[in-house]
């Protein structure tokens, strides 16, 4: 598939989704919207894919929505009067999915049940949806350009893209609500003391150590067992106690010992690399647990 806003890369393993309208400073449109969601379901099934990098065309990541849309911004329908009962019971609806949810919670959704490990690059500007949609990223590295800012109380809205849902998880509750009542611009630097980025690098040198994460990540890795492991984390982090984790981990340590795991234990005692055949595409039976 060709995509207008979105540009698809992929080499060695690797997945490159660079945001793709510098002319816009990679500004977010309901069209991108769509658009990343059909990537990460696309790369989380494709089995070339290993790890998926996402970065920005230009000198920003991404500056946010595009504001200058005339009607609603947003692109929401501004005759509902929607209620939780219908979040609750019509989610899927055509009326609630067009007209009333978050674009950019659907495509931290769509990162959240992505199989497959993903990397946000920033190297740059990364405002609103643009800072809110790399933290349902597993690792984010930022340029010494990038400015990050959850900037919602200036235009008097709240954080979207279930950003308080994973904000807090990522840097803690007080961070969280500092950065977001402020609406301050960050710097790299000051991201990483608090706990959103990894690491600050050269502008020149942020793609080479985010491919070369990508690879520590997944060479000589089952990609079974690497999907496993990215919606375990998630997810059983998330219960109310260990015993639901125990659970799934015991579904899971049985089924990847019956293939990845045999191939595993005997390399390592040949002491060689392994060679694993499971796939991402081709899960457990009991995956996916948590809508059974």
């Amino acid at each position: 598939m060709n995509y207008n806003t979105l540009d698809w890369s992929l080499a060695d393993r690797v997945l490159t989704l660079t945001l793709n309208r510098p002319e816009q400073l990679n500004s977010f449109t309901v069209e991108m919207a769509n658009e990343l969601v059909h990537a990460f379901g696309r790369a989380s099934e494709d089995d070339a894919v290993g790890a998926v990098v996402v970065t920005g065309a230009g000198r920003a990541f991404c500056a946010g929505m595009d504001l200058t849309k005339a009607g609603n911004v947003f692109g929401l329908d501004e005759s509902l009067t929607p209620s939780l009962r219908d979040m609750n019971e019509r989610l899927d609806d055509p009326e609630i999915f067009n007209g009333l949810r978050d674009t950019g919670g659907r495509v931290t959704l769509s990162i959240f049940d992505c199989k497959k490990p993903v990397i946000a690059a920033i190297n740059g500007p990364a405002v609103g949806i643009g800072a809110t949609m790399t933290l349902a990223m597993d690792v984010r590295l930022a340029s010494e350009k990038a400015r990050i800012g959850f900037v919602f109380g200036k235009i008097g809205i709240v954080p979207e893209a279930c950003s308080t849902w994973f904000l807090p998880r990522i840097v803690g509750i007080a961070q969280a609500l500092e950065w977001t009542y402020s609406a301050d611009i960050i710097d790299g630097e000051e991201a990483r003391r608090g706990g959103l980025v990894k690491a600050v690098y050269a502008p020149d040198q942020l793609l080479a150590e985010a491919y070369k994460l990508a690879h520590r990540i997944i060479d000589n890795r089952s990609p079974v067992a690497i999907a496993l492991t990215r919606q375990m984390m998630y997810r059983n982090a998330a219960q109310p106690h260990p015993l639901e984790a125990h659970k799934v981990d015991s579904l899971a340590v049985y089924y990847t010992s019956l293939q990845d795991g045999k191939e595993g234990v005997k390399s390592f005692l040949e002491k060689r690399a392994p060679e694993f055949k499971g796939k991402a595409s081709e899960m457990p039976p009991f995956y996916p647990w948590w809508v059974s």
